[in-house]
């Protein structure tokens, strides 16, 4: 894929990825970008690197209306990246773990879900398109000290796989994107190795100009991406067994 020209709709701009995403879009030449937050005000900082370019949109993901407005205001766009999404930090068995896994539902799959049901007709009027989504290596395998957004990030998993069969006969392209821990607000206080935000903006861009159908945009991904490959079981193992005590 050629990102020079191409205009973009950024979910979650206002986050260490989508933020990083817009000022990477900026550099490789993208006609308009137009980065989405609950709020204007949130991307306002954002907008002020290229006012001609980047356009800010309200945009809550979980509100019927909110999504609407926005296909509605972006009806030229050709490459949807839905970025957006929340992480609780919850067990499964937590005391909030019902609660917590309700929210990330909501946001991770649902709000994702309704994104793509609004704009695929967008795209495939024009004759192709590409969507990515954001998902999680723990999407592919559960870390349970973060259960509930693990099970919403495997939701996700199997909403892009999905909506991969479902569009590919429209002429559009689902890319699905895989990153392990990134040095966010949504990470803060986790003692772990991190990818900068911009990083991954940069793996994930380069996988897209290479045509790559699934991107892993670290070395954690990648790592567990192979062993997955290997013996999911033994990964499974792995992770269930950093339970805190």
């Amino acid at each position: 894929m050629n990102l020079k020209a191409k205009t973009v709709l950024v979910t979650g701009a206002n986050g260490g990825v989508g933020s990083a995403l817009v000022k990477a879009l900026l550099e490789k030449g993208a006609a308009k970008i137009y980065a989405a937050a609950r709020t204007v005000a949130a991307v306002q900082e954002l907008v002020q690197f290229n006012p001609e370019r980047i356009v800010a949109v309200p945009l809550d993901i979980t509100s019927a209306a909110s999504v609407a407005a926005a296909a509605e205001q972006c009806v030229d766009v050709n490459l949807l990246i839905n970025n957006a999404g929340i992480n609780r930090c919850v067990s499964l068995l937590g005391r909030a773990g019902l609660e917590a896994a309700r929210e990330e539902m909501e946001v991770n799959f649902f709000g994702t879900l309704a994104m793509c049901r609004a704009f695929a007709p967008l795209l495939e009027a024009k004759g192709s398109g590409t969507i990515v989504n954001v998902c999680s290596i723990i999407g592919l395998v559960n870390l349970p000290v973060n259960g509930t957004y693990c099970a919403s990030k495997a939701a996700g998993h199997s909403l892009l796989q999905g909506m991969r069969a479902e569009l590919a006969p429209r002429g559009i392209r689902v890319v699905g994107v895989y990153p392990g821990p990134v040095d966010t607000k949504m990470t803060a206080g986790q003692e772990m190795p991190k990818a900068t935000p911009v990083q991954v903006a940069s793996a994930i861009l380069t996988g897209l100009e290479r045509d790559a159908e699934d991107i892993f945009p670290d070395p954690m991904s990648q790592g567990v991406h192979e062993q997955l490959a290997k013996n999911a079981k033994q990964v499974e193992k792995q992770f269930a067994a950093m339970i805190p005590a």
